[in-house]
């Protein structure tokens, strides 16, 4: 049965035990990243393109060293923002950040992938629709693009607090008609997120965009080993060419059922 939208978001943001333990997760996150070092080797392996990762609010490059780490060691040539602290759309970073693509681009002479953590996944899908011809496809990690209230987001009273450095003001809801990107997508996110309600996180899964569900805090998702392997595995896709997302059977424990079944908008059908 259809469950209104105000109606699921009642209770606003994510639970208060999850949100008070994040860090204390974020860092579990990290320790499981150290313990599945050595199978790093096994993660797919793409075509070395290249690859941008965009950091989350109040973080800067610092925050995706690990991820870039990890896919610079799998070939692929990969790049940090070089914004500094990512505080909201400033003038600086949107400038930047177009800049930073084009240049990326032309430098490569092909399409470049984003993965956004968090504010960077809402940057890097407005990225995409900006500039389709130089992005190949979208990745992103606890990215709350389908916000239709402040309150779904533990984040927003320090987004707020930016606010009057921001060139861009975007209303709510983020994505009102909830229209595809003009590239693949790909959405991962947790239902154990305690900064930002999982359901913002959801796109409406089509032919070339979908929803990876993983067992990880909000500030885990750039090393938790579950993301890695679904980040390196859509980067993996050729060119020109989309696949769902299929983890390996030894694996499908780390991946939960998406909650939403296919074809259906994650905004307006309850699972």
């Amino acid at each position: 049965m259809a469950v209104p939208l105000g109606e699921r978001f009642r209770n606003d943001g994510p639970a208060l035990p999850l949100y008070l333990t994040e860090p204390a997760r974020g860092a579990a996150d990290f320790g499981l990243f150290l313990a599945a070092r050595p199978l790093l080797q096994r993660l797919p392996r793409g075509d070395g393109h290249p690859v941008l990762v965009l950091p989350g609010l109040l973080a800067d490059d610092a925050s995706t060293r690990v991820l870039r780490a990890v896919l610079r060691r799998l070939g692929y040539r990969v790049h940090g923002w070089r914004l500094g602290r990512n505080i909201g759309p400033t003038a600086r970073c949107v400038e930047g950040m177009r800049d930073r693509i084009d240049d990326l681009s032309d430098r490569y002479g092909r399409p470049v992938s984003l993965v956004g953590w968090s504010l960077g996944g809402i940057f890097a899908r407005d990225l995409a629709r900006r500039t389709p011809e130089s992005v190949r496809q979208v990745i992103t990690l606890g990215s709350p693009f389908r916000l239709t209230r402040s309150s779904q987001s533990r984040a927003a009273r320090a987004f707020d607090r930016y606010s009057h450095l921001h060139v861009e003001h975007r209303s709510l809801p983020l994505e009102p008609d909830g229209s595809p990107l003009p590239v693949p997508a790909t959405s991962i996110y947790s239902h154990l997120d305690g900064i930002v309600h999982w359901q913002t996180c959801l796109d409406t899964p089509g032919e070339r965009c979908e929803n990876i569900a993983v067992l990880a805090s909000h500030l885990g998702l750039g090393h938790h080993p579950a993301a890695l392997w679904a980040i390196a595995d859509r980067l993996a896709q050729p060119e020109g060419s989309w696949t769902p997302f299929r983890p390996p059977l030894v694996l499908r424990p780390a991946f939960p059922r998406p909650d939403v079944p296919a074809g259906a908008d994650p905004l307006s059908t309850a699972a």
